[in-house]
């Protein structure tokens, strides 16, 4: 995803969303299914608990966002963390859904919003605490499928950003395009 100067709060991090859903995408589809749930010792989650931990974190969060606390009652954290989907149509499903209310609630916010104050398990946060509070949480836990993706491919691995040894072919090719848009 290409970096796009912008001095909105909003705008930004709605970029900062956007690249991680990405990055999360990118990694799970180098996947087969079953390496979706597979994790390397009994204390790890799999990417698709991982999944099913975002998606219920996502919901409580930013469903009515800015008009009751991100912690709902009717969430059950500790869940989260058993009983994976059972296939990655299931687990897409929760990904695709926890995303679509993140960006929805994005969308209809301003950045005359960002001092606003929301609650998160009755703790008082301006807009721009609790939206940073979940950019680190999710850029958190997509660290951890990238991570368990690339184990789990080894030598078949495809980079998500520049090659190891590629840096000065990588910097040709971009100061390539910037010429050319010249």
């Amino acid at each position: 995803m290409p970096h796009q100067f912008t001095t909105s709060y909003i705008q930004d991090a709605t970029s900062l969303f956007q690249y991680y859903k990405k990055l999360g995408e990118s990694a799970m589809a180098q996947l087969r299914d079953d390496q979706l749930f597979s994790t390397l010792d009994p204390e790890m989650n799999s990417i698709a608990i991982i999944i099913k931990h975002l998606s219920g974190n996502m919901r409580s969060r930013w469903t009515d966002f800015l008009t009751s606390d991100g912690e709902k009652p009717d969430r059950n954290r500790d869940n989260e963390f058993e009983g994976s989907p059972r296939t990655r149509k299931e687990m897409m499903k929760l990904w695709n859904d926890g995303w679509q209310i993140v960006l929805g609630t994005l969308q209809t916010l301003s950045d005359s919003d960002v001092n606003r104050t929301v609650t998160i398990r009755g703790e008082p946060h301006s807009v721009m605490q609790a939206i940073n509070r979940q950019i680190a949480h999710y850029a958190y836990h997509i660290g951890q499928i990238v991570f368990l993706a690339k184990h789990l491919q080894e030598k078949n691995w495809k980079s998500l950003s520049v090659p190891r040894g590629k840096s000065a072919e990588f910097n040709r090719k971009v100061a390539a395009e910037e010429a050319s848009q010249r």
